[in-house]
């Protein structure tokens, strides 16, 4: 609940700004950085929600999905720095087509099941938040801990087909 208050508040900052017409770069940098941590954090407390007297792999379990969940948010931003640093204007909707027609298969049939927004806080939190009242319902912690696994696994595949998705396309070029 505290996480959809973050998403509360972050989303009327970004609307005040855009309407008072303040946008800038130091509120950019911290807008995504607050995404970062945000996002990480989730993951890492429902790492230790699913640890409550259990093993403490639950944690690590937790770590290893906000490690993934940071890495496809940095993937994503470094592709704008690398084009940054070598002269290039932000890439374009053209840039993101994938060169590799079985590549792109994949990726329309993943994006039709959209199993990809797990990985993103909004969505992680309401499913975190159901799972809790099942948990509660239920009197135990496993299906907590069988959420953070999956979201866990679902990040990194995510981690490696968008490492895929980027190498594949003309983003860097």
């Amino acid at each position: 609940m505290l996480f959809q208050l973050f998403l509360l508040f972050d989303c009327v900052d970004g609307e005040v700004a855009r309407w008072r017409r303040q946008n800038s770069a130091t509120g950019i940098y911290v807008d995504r950085l607050g995404a970062y941590l945000a996002d990480a954090a989730l993951m890492v407390g429902a790492g230790f929600r699913a640890a409550h007297d259990a093993s403490n792999q639950w944690v690590s379990v937790g770590l290893a999905a906000a490690l993934g969940v940071v890495l496809l948010k940095a993937s994503t931003d470094l592709v704008d720095v690398a084009r940054a640093r070598r002269g290039l204007s932000l890439a374009d909707d053209e840039a993101t087509r994938l060169r590799s027609t079985g590549l792109a298969s994949i990726r329309r049939l993943a994006s039709a099941f959209k199993i990809h927004r797990i990985t993103n806080g909004i969505e992680a939190s309401l499913v975190l938040l159901a799972v809790a009242v099942v948990d509660a319902v239920v009197g135990s912690r496993e299906p907590t801990q069988v959420a953070v696994l999956t979201i866990a696994v679902v990040t990194w595949v995510m981690v490696a087909a968008h490492l895929a998705s980027i190498l594949s396309s003309s983003r860097l070029h």
